[in-house]
């Protein structure tokens, strides 16, 4: 998306751009290109924030989500699936958001449902926590020195990237009660956390873990061994059934 100060600038940075990417868009001037961005990771993230949102109602009237966003995504206009998961994560989304409120703030135009989905999604993590907790408790098991494996700490699949990863505060959540926390990510090997510095566990399916929290499930993870009859407690924050083939046991919950 390119909006230069003029017909000739626009042109020229197009120009300039266009070996980069596949299809470079063109716009009046640099502030409906920018305000272009900051509506389409706003749009994500209120969206993000009603299907976390609309997935604990599932929960609550003992409704699985995915199926649910499934059935409504057949309708053929009008609708644009979200899943939810444990929050967001990377460059974009929790933070242009805020760009375009501080942005608002300074001509006093309000945008409370801008600034009430943002509060959703920052305290998504802490949600996962809590419900990491629970299971913990439901299968007798104390916090304080309980094993939990992350799988995935990259904000999305594919990535090595961390920035704003949800990951972060799930795993500085459960060390602040004493858990034994880890995580596996191939695209990560090291990772600075509150606690201190982590190192990714290559090989988890040796080891023994009380709970295991599936935040971002990587192409290369290897999750067969959760399928296990003596497999741990699972948590899968995203809900869209990487564990899925076999049926659910009562273990293994959804957040």
């Amino acid at each position: 998306m390119v909006g230069g100060a003029g017909p000739h600038s626009t042109r020229a940075a197009a120009a300039l751009l266009a070996p980069t990417a596949s299809l470079v868009r063109t716009v009046a001037d640099p502030e409906t290109a920018e305000m272009a961005k900051l509506w389409e990771n706003t749009y994500r993230a209120v969206n993000i924030a009603l299907a976390n949102e609309l997935a604990d109602a599932c929960h609550s009237l003992g409704l699985a989500p995915v199926p649910v966003i499934e059935a409504a995504a057949t309708k053929p206009y009008g609708f644009m699936p979200f899943y939810p998961g444990p929050g967001v994560g990377g460059h974009c989304i929790p933070c242009d958001p805020h760009y375009l409120l501080w942005q608002l703030g300074k001509v006093r135009q309000p945008a409370p449902l801008v600034a009430t989905a943002l509060a959703a999604n920052s305290g998504r993590p802490a949600r996962i926590t809590e419900r990491a907790l629970d299971l913990l408790a439901e299968h007798a098991v104390p916090a304080r020195r309980a094993r939990v494996l992350l799988i995935g700490v990259a904000y999305k699949e594919g990535v090595a990237d961390v920035r704003e990863s949800p990951a972060l505060e799930i795993l500085a959540g459960l060390a602040a009660v004493g858990a034994d926390v880890a995580y596996c990510d191939p695209l990560v090997p090291s990772l600075r956390t509150a606690s201190g510095p982590l190192d990714h566990v290559p090989d988890p399916h040796t080891r023994a873990w009380d709970l295991v929290v599936l935040n971002t499930v990587h192409a290369v993870h290897d999750l067969a061994w959760l399928r296990a009859a003596d497999a741990p407690p699972v948590l899968d924050t995203r809900q869209r059934g990487p564990v899925a083939p076999r049926p659910a046991p009562a273990a293994e919950v959804t957040a």
